[in-house]
């Protein structure tokens, strides 16, 4: 199965991230539990944290050479809030 890739992430309070995939699937995902792994560890430091990037092709994030996390754990573990359709439905100007 081909998964979404990713086409904007922002970090958020509380170690989550806040993901839009390509097809227009908005995501938040935790990453609360996994700082007690020694691989995430450093990015308790919020500095770090913040500074993440999307790969190019929007195929994972990344903060350094050694952390990422790939297009596939952030779709299938994150939590979907809503689509960019449904929201812009909901605005009014």
């Amino acid at each position: 199965m081909k998964y979404p890739k990713i086409k904007f992430a922002e970090p958020l309070k509380d170690y989550k991230l806040f993901i839009i995939f390509d097809n227009g699937i908005i995501k938040i995902y935790s990453l609360k539990d996994k700082l007690e792994n020694q691989i995430f560890r450093p990015l308790k430091d919020t500095k770090l944290f913040k500074s993440l990037q999307i790969d190019t092709g929007g195929y994972g994030l990344i903060w350094n050479d050694e952390i990422d996390l790939s297009e596939f754990e952030l779709w299938q573990n994150g939590v979907a809030l809503s689509t960019i359709q449904e929201l812009s439905q909901k605005i009014t100007v």
